[in-house]
């Protein structure tokens, strides 16, 4: 379901935007599930396995504030259901082929008035690879933009390498700097999916707007591709979402 085009462009600048690509009626359905992580998350006076908490300004989790869901696919199953989508494997099939597996899910609420996804970084970095068979994979349940904290990439920065990375000492992840003038604002509508390679820079500004932002984020590989830190068969946070 990708055309020549969309192939050279995803080669040339490391990623594809689909604006809108689920139905309203999809959206709504996940809306629920997401919602019903969010409320769940507000009962944490700590954090869990699967659940971390946004961070105060002393690097101390805050109470009731979700900041991710890490293996989301695995503490709900309908979430698999987005993952599996034929609409998302159509096209992600044109990238690494018709048996695809799915491993890292994540689902980020981006809650208002400071709620934290990731800042700049590439996935391989995390990864231990610099493969060009992962596809990264972000959806947006609601619209995103700057104030919000939309998702920005470094066009075709997937050519250059992996960089060095800094661990947050406040906060979640490891970072690394990057020259504003280089990034791309991905605004978007309800139901938008990009694809991005995962050596391509890539991060999200925190949300300062009253709205949330849901989204999800994982990653896409052939069926066949072994990866020694997230192996098929035992990591439990990978899936087999198309073919053998």
């Amino acid at each position: 379901m990708l055309s020549e085009d969309e192939k050279e462009k995803f080669a040339s600048d490391g990623f594809l935007v689909f604006d809108g690509l689920l139905s309203d009626d999809r959206v709504s359905y996940y809306m629920g599930v997401f919602d019903e992580l969010v409320a769940n998350g507000r009962e944490l006076s700590e954090e869990a396995p699967h659940w971390s908490l946004e961070y105060d300004d002393h690097g101390s989790p805050i109470a009731g504030v979700l900041h991710k869901v890490q293996g989301v696919c695995e503490v709900d199953a309908r979430v698999l259901e987005l993952a599996s989508e034929p609409d998302i494997l159509g096209r992600v099939a044109g990238l690494v082929g018709e048996d695809i597996d799915l491993f890292g899910t994540k689902f980020f609420p981006k809650l208002p008035n400071g709620g934290t996804s990731t800042h700049w970084h590439q996935d391989n970095f995390y990864f231990g690879t610099e493969t060009d068979c992962i596809i990264s994979c972000a959806i947006y349940m609601e619209p995103a933009d700057r104030d919000n904290g939309c998702l920005q990439v470094v066009p075709a920065s997937h050519r250059s390498g992996i960089v060095e990375h800094a661990r947050n000492p406040k906060g979640h992840g490891s970072w690394t700097p990057v020259d504003d003038a280089l990034a791309t604002d991905v605004v978007c509508s309800a139901g938008t999916v990009v694809l991005f390679s995962a050596n391509l820079l890539h991060g999200a500004a925190d949300n300062e707007s009253d709205r949330s932002s849901y989204r999800t984020a994982w990653h896409y590989i052939p069926g066949s591709l072994s990866l020694e830190r997230f192996p098929r068969g035992e990591y439990g946070d990978r899936f087999t979402v198309q073919g053998v």
